[in-house]
C-alpha cells in the first residue's frame, strides 16, 4: 500500500477549525507588529541575495560535486516601521522547474509587502542539479518507488535542505529588515507548498542532520546556529510528503501539537496533487489539534492562482488567516 502511494504521488463548503484558545501570543514579545488592509507601501526588491550553498553532483551523490550558490529575492515595504512580519514564499514546478521568479511567487511577494510583511521569494536546488540525499534514501527508493520516479523523489531532500537553510538565513538577518521572527509565514503553491508544509511541521534537525558536514561541506553556509521556528503555512495544492518519508524513513512521528497552524487550499479535480493529499493532511492536523483552514476549490485543477471562496480570493483568504492566526494588528 505504501508504495501505490508514493507511486501516486509522483507521478506527472469551506470547513474551518480555528480557535481562539490555541492562539499562542509570544509572552517575551507583546509589541505586535501591525500590518494594513490595503496596498499601502512602495516596495523595494533586490534580487539575487545568496542566503547558501549546496553541492551539485554529477551522478546522485558522487564525488564529483561543484558549489552552487542559492539565492533569494527580498521584498520590502518602503516604510520606516521596525516591527515587521515576514513571510518566505517557495515556487512550484514539481522539484524539476520552476523559479524565484516565477509570476505567482512575485505577485504573492508585491501583495504582501505592500500590506507590511517582508517577503522572501527562494530558489532551491532542482532535480537536475543533483543534489546530496541521505544513504538511506537510496534503498528506500528503491523500495518504494516506481524507477520513473526515483529521480523526483532525489530531489526532495536538497530542496528541502535549502528552504530550512533559507529560513535561518530570514532569523540570522532579521535585524536586518527590522522583522519581528515571533511573526513568520511561509507559503508555496504545488511543490512549494509540499516544502513550507514540511517546514511548519518538521522538527529543526530534520532535513540538515541526515548528511553529514564532512560529506557535505557546504553546511557550515546554512547558518545552522539558527532557529526554523514557523507561525503559520500557507498551502495552496501541496501535500505533506516530505513529512511523511520523514516518519516512514526515520520511524518518528513529525505531525504533533508544535506545528505551525495551516490554510490547505486545493482543487477537487487535481490531476498532479490529488484532493485526498489535502484531506490527508487536513486529518492530520485534526489528530494534532493544531488550528487550521481547509477549502476545498470546488471543480478547480491544479493552480487555481485565481479561485475565489465567497467572492474571495485566496492571497485576501491568506491574509486573513495569518492575521487571525498571529493576532496582528490591521489598519
Amino acid at each position: 500500500m505504501k508504495q501505490l502511494q508514493y507511486i501516486a504521488l509522483f507521478s506527472i463548503l469551506f470547513f474551518s477549525c480555528s480557535t481562539d484558545e490555541n492562539i499562542d501570543i509570544p509572552e517575551e514579545n507583546q509589541d505586535i507588529p501591525t500590518i494594513k488592509t490595503e496596498a499601502t507601501y512602495d516596495v523595494t526588491i533586490t534580487k539575487d541575495i545568496v542566503y547558501a550553498e549546496g553541492l551539485s553532483h554529477e551522478s546522485i551523490n558522487s564525488t564529483n560535486a561543484t558549489v552552487k550558490q542559492l539565492k533569494l529575492d527580498a521584498y520590502v515595504p518602503n516604510n520606516s516601521v521596525i516591527n515587521r512580519p515576514a513571510i518566505l514564499l517557495i515556487h512550484g514546478g514539481g522539484f524539476i522547474s520552476g523559479s524565484k521568479d516565477v509570476a505567482s511567487m512575485t505577485y504573492l511577494a508585491n501583495y504582501f509587502a505592500s500590506r507590511g510583511w517582508v517577503a522572501f521569494s527562494i530558489n532551491y536546488r532542482l532535480q537536475g542539479d543533483l543534489g546530496t540525499v541521505p544513504s538511506a534514501w537510496v534503498p528506500f527508493a528503491q523500495n518504494n518507488l516506481d524507477p520513473s520516479a526515483v529521480d523526483q523523489f532525489f530531489a526532495l531532500y536538497p530542496a528541502s535542505r535549502d528552504a530550512k537553510a533559507a529560513l535561518r538565513w530570514l532569523y540570522a538577518n532579521a535585524n536586518n529588515y527590522n522583522i519581528n521572527t515571533d511573526y513568520i509565514t511561509v507559503g508555496g503553491g504545488s511543490a512549494g507548498a509540499v516544502t513550507a508544509t514540511m517546514l511548519g511541521v518538521s522538527s529543526p534537525e530534520d532535513y540538515t542532520e541526515e548528511i553529514s558536514m564532512t560529506v557535505d561541506p557546504t553546511l557550515a553556509t546554512t547558518n545552522l546556529d539558527q532557529p526554523t521556528k514557523v507561525h503559520t503555512v500557507l498551502d495552496f495544492w501541496g501535500s505533506g510528503i516530505t513529512v511523511e518519508i520523514l516518519n516512514d524513513l526515520y520511524s518518528k512521528q513529525r505531525f504533533d501539537t508544535s506545528d505551525a497552524p495551516i490554510i490547505i487550499m486545493h482543487g477537487t479535480e487535481d490531476p498532479t496533487v490529488l484532493f485526498s493529499e489535502a484531506e490527508k493532511l487536513r486529518d492530520n492536523y485534526i489528530s494534532t489539534g493544531v488550528n487550521y483552514e481547509f477549502y476545498p476549490l470546488e471543480g478547480k485543477g491544479h493552480g487555481p492562482w485565481n479561485a475565489t471562496v465567497n467572492d474571495k480570493r485566496l492571497e485576501a483568504l491568506c491574509f486573513d488567516f495569518i492575521v487571525g492566526q498571529q493576532q496582528l494588528k490591521t489598519e
